[in-house]
């Protein structure tokens, strides 16, 4: 199979071009302007959208409503009202994490493994169906990572969201496995859309994104622990990458080989400590019922996440993605199940088990998933219910027990004043680094933002050079409505001085450690915003010396 790296393959259609094509009629934006007065005035959206119809049309939609507003604001009708385009933007909490996710796909390529669980689908890369949500517009766009960038950041513009600070999510199953000019290439061309303008090199348009209109505060790729080595992680610094998804999926042996996963539990852990070591955000994949997996075993699996060193792991992830085994049909899997060889949870058993293992999690790792979104018709037997997470959720709330992750501590939309936030020091041990988790939290204990600091054991063994001797910050983040650069909102908790106040925290205990040096893994967009803090500019990291 040939890959896509010919620059001819790439579509360079434009935002401008794409908006064009979503153009409503005039009589329906002029509507939409009326009834924006009225919810500004106080009115609620969805009684007025519902009590006003379109003759013959149906509802204005929350679209019409955010064109028709950039419209007013543009023309001086209206003042520019940060809580009215709150109240219409369409799915507001796709961005109240602070940052605006835009995910990609990566096109066909052939995976390394050989998991029995997998889908495998020639016009997709490897673990993908094309209806998928994401990979459907991946498929659409017939993979071209500029199109698929530009018309996310289009739609979101749409329907009224802050497009001005953008988390890259690649995705496409083992992206170490392609070659090293399709990753630059795909890269370049995903910051040639964030940046709207073309470029000669990777390096021309990550240096054009450092002061661009959507600059690129995290970049995200997913590949096995196999395919990762020192190596490698230097080459994902050239582009830009700052977290790592690793498909663990078990951490039993025995169930790694029957699912046929290449490593075993102690050469994963190896590898993640070697991401971590690097100063890189892990991602792991876990899925519970695999072949050979029961409930009980699944619960002691779960256990070892949070396991110390001296204990055999040490995993101890930043972030997990829980996805339920789906037996899917033309899978290896779906044969032993013929066979009678596999058995799937009913969903009772699955909730329970997921309520049970969710109490668990520590507070400085986040649960973005806890279903994969493949559509309910591919599934024979599986979770095919996309209420997974509430129904987890009541099921706690009847047992009298919470989840302690950090989606759940989230402060979200709330007002926050700084006054009012503690600053609390949550230490634990990974394997081969002390971690800190610096967090700012409400009285209730939501969390406005944190830090992670990472202290090696061994800061001599860094696997890149630049590191050696430093202490790492791995991330910082400030929770709240995504605010542009430099805007401020009363009651936000980004741009009040949280990051800051964090970083220099960080340094105080990596002083007290002994540390002169700390490095930070900063995103290409930004990066002056470390410099503007006393960090200098090394060959991948920043550096900043310490006293």
């Amino acid at each position: 199979m040939s890959e896509p790296s010919d620059p001819s393959y790439y579509n360079t259609r434009s935002v401008d071009e794409w908006k064009a094509s979503r153009r409503d009629a005039p009589e329906d934006i002029a509507e939409a302007k009326k009834l924006l007065l009225l919810i500004k005035d106080g009115a609620d959206v969805f009684k007025v959208i519902r009590k006003n119809p379109l003759p013959n049309r149906g509802n204005i939609s929350k679209y019409t409503l955010v064109l028709a507003y950039h419209q007013m604001v543009e023309s001086g009708e209206l003042a520019e009202d940060p809580e009215l385009l709150a109240k219409i933007r369409m799915k507001p909490t796709r961005t109240l994490s602070g940052v605006t996710t835009v995910t990609v796909l990566t096109a066909p390529w052939p995976c390394p493994g050989n998991c029995i669980f997998c889908p495998t689908d020639e016009r997709m890369p490897k673990s993908y169906l094309p209806d998928e949500p994401g990979a459907a517009r991946a498929f659409q766009n017939n993979f071209d990572p500029y199109l698929q960038v530009s018309s996310r950041i289009a739609s979101y513009e749409a329907v009224g969201h802050p497009t001005d600070k953008i988390e890259l999510l690649i995705l496409g199953g083992s992206w170490t496995s392609y070659t090293w000019e399709y990753q630059q290439r795909f890269v370049q061309r995903c910051f040639d859309a964030m940046n709207g303008v073309e470029s000669e090199s990777l390096q021309q348009a990550q240096q054009i994104n450092e002061t661009a209109g959507h600059r690129n505060v995290g970049l995200v790729i997913e590949t096995r622990p196999d395919l990762l080595d020192a190596e490698t992680l230097r080459k994902l610094r050239i582009l830009g990458v700052t977290k790592i998804q690793l498909g663990i999926q078990s951490m039993n042996d025995e169930i790694l080989r029957l699912n046929r996963r290449s490593l075993s539990q102690r050469e994963a852990l190896q590898r993640v400590a070697l991401a971590r070591a690097a100063g890189f955000k892990i991602v792991l994949h876990w899925m519970p019922n695999l072949l050979g997996a029961t409930p009980e075993s699944d619960r002691e699996d779960f256990r070892h996440f949070w396991q110390t060193p001296e204990e055999g792991y040490g995993y101890c992830p930043d972030e997990l993605k829980i996805y339920p085994t789906q037996l899917l049909q033309g899978t290896d899997l779906y044969k032993e199940w013929e066979n009678g060889n596999y058995t799937p949870y009913d969903m009772d058993t699955l909730v329970h088990l997921l309520a049970d293992i969710k109490p668990t999690i520590r507070p400085y790792c986040r649960v973005n998933r806890v279903i994969r979104d493949i559509p309910s018709h591919h599934v024979v037997a599986g979770n095919t219910r996309s209420s997974l997470r509430m129904d987890i959720q009541e099921l706690m709330k009847a047992n009298g027990t919470s989840c302690q992750c950090i989606r759940c501590r989230e402060i979200r939309g709330e007002k926050v004043r700084p006054e009012d936030l503690h600053l609390n020091d949550y230490q634990y041990h990974a394997a081969f680094a002390a971690e800190h988790f610096l967090q700012y939290v409400t009285e209730s204990d939501k969390l406005a933002g944190y830090l992670r600091l990472s202290i090696p054991d061994d800061p001599s063994a860094a696997p890149i050079e630049e590191l050696r001797d430093c202490a790492l910050i791995r991330e910082v983040h400030i929770y709240g409505q995504s605010l542009p650069v430099g805007a401020e909102q009363t009651g936000a908790a980004q741009h009040i001085g949280l990051g800051s106040r964090l970083i220099e925290e960080a340094c105080r205990i990596a002083a007290e450690k002994g540390f002169k040096r700390i490095a930070v893994i900063a995103a290409v967009g930004t990066r002056q915003y470390y410099e503007s803090r006393n960090f200098s500019r090394g060959d991948y990291y920043l550096i900043r010396t310490i006293s």
